[in-house]
């Protein structure tokens, strides 16, 4: 589909195989491997996304000419699986009323609750002709809403853009992240022993048992980067995700041939810690590298041992953020048990395009008062930190949103 404004036309777009990667790359900054085409048409081209799964690719882009100036991830959803913002409730409220939520339209990056740049252009401007564009095709298309989940802060101000008209609603939430702040002499962490010479003694004492445990039971680990990732690795990792997933009772949505896909096209990126006892890996979690940033995606183990779950996903993970220089490390959604381990209370936000004006305005009051609620319960979690007190100082609530 094809709409014009001025000089410029809006696309949108059934595959990314319709633009060419260098065209999309240009529009971030690469420091967010989840927002790289070969990423995102990776999920696309080896059977992650299909439409019985309730994702069908709807990306929107904007062209001058020949030439690629803004676009957005985007998928027409038919169910809320996959985008950790849940809305089941508003979509109970609109079949109470005999109206259809589904389908619905997403930007974001499928199965993954990661924040990043969702609004892919070079200005607030260009960003804000996005939504606008957003917001008029959905009601063009007759769909019930418009969402934006995991977006940057610094994209907050398209959002209030004169050409958005204010109507996109603001939700927030929380997850528990790593961060090496400097601190006032401009010092950071440089190993383990340091960063654990922070915490209080109870919380120090505790990590160091946990670790103790996982190497009496014999367990190393090896590190798994994607330019040294063979076949084998591959599948090995493969097969501790789908152990996940099976436990759950969830489907995995991951093929073996997209981390293959991930290992031959960002190599750069993709970063594995496999567990090995006797010889053989018993567990491995899953992760991405970007600019100064590990993000945790799956894990999987093939034994139950105490503590492993934490070594593999949590300190095996700072450990390298710690030898790399990287200056964060978020291990996924949800999860209070990762704040004793030094993971603190991190903002995450989305935006909400409602269609119908009697629903938009029932759900803006509804927003605020959430957003209330999640702001005290962060507010708490920020008094319960592991961090003596003169660190706890520095490592606040991560990027406060706005009202």
């Amino acid at each position: 589909m094809t709409a014009s404004t001025d000089a410029l036309s809006i696309r949108l777009l059934a595959s990314l195989s319709e633009v060419a990667p260098a065209q999309w790359d240009a529009l971030h900054d690469g420091r967010n491997p989840f927002v790289a085409h070969a990423f995102l048409s990776g999920l696309e081209q080896q059977g992650c996304l299909r439409e019985e799964w309730g994702w069908a690719p709807h990306h929107l882009s904007v062209w001058d000419g020949d030439e690629l100036i803004a676009a957005m991830p985007a998928y027409l959803k038919q169910n809320s699986h996959g985008e950790f913002v849940f809305d089941h409730a508003w979509a109970h409220a609109y079949a109470q009323h005999g109206r259809d939520y589904f389908p619905k339209w997403l930007a974001a990056v499928p199965y993954s609750p990661v924040t990043g740049p969702r609004l892919l252009a070079r200005d607030d401007a260009q960003r804000a002709l996005l939504l606008s564009a957003m917001a008029q095709l959905c009601e063009r298309q007759g769909l019930s809403s418009a969402h934006v989940n995991f977006h940057q802060a610094g994209e907050d101000a398209a959002f209030e853009h004169e050409a958005c008209g204010g109507d996109w609603l603001q939700r927030i939430d929380v997850q528990y992240h790593w961060r090496n702040d400097a601190d006032a002499q401009g010092r950071r962490w440089r190993d383990f022993d340091q960063f654990l010479a922070a915490f209080d003694h109870k919380h120090r004492k505790n990590i160091r048992q946990e670790r103790a445990k996982v190497a009496r039971a014999g367990v190393s680990f090896r590190i798994v980067e994607g330019h040294d990732a063979g076949d084998a690795d591959l599948a090995t990792m493969h097969r501790f995700y789908l152990t996940t997933f099976a436990e759950y009772g969830n489907h995995p949505a991951l093929t073996l041939d997209f981390l293959r896909h991930l290992a031959r096209s960002m190599p750069q990126s993709l970063v594995i810690f496999l567990a090995e006892r006797e010889g053989e890996a018993i567990a491995g979690a899953l992760c991405l590298r970007g600019g100064d940033t590990l993000y945790g995606r799956y894990w999987g183990a093939e034994v139950s041992l105490p503590g492993l779950h934490f070594e593999t996903c949590y300190y095996q993970g700072i450990d390298y953020c710690l030898r790399e220089g990287l200056t964060r490390f978020e291990p996924g959604a949800q999860g209070e048990h990762k704040l004793a381990r030094g993971f603190l209370p991190s903002f995450v936000r989305s935006r909400h395009w409602i269609a119908d004006p009697g629903f938009r305005g029932a759900l803006r009051p509804w927003c605020r008062d959430e957003a209330a609620s999640v702001r005290q319960y962060a507010r708490t979690l920020a008094l319960h930190t592991p961090f003596k007190a003169v660190e706890a100082q520095t490592q606040g609530i991560a990027t406060e949103p706005g009202p």
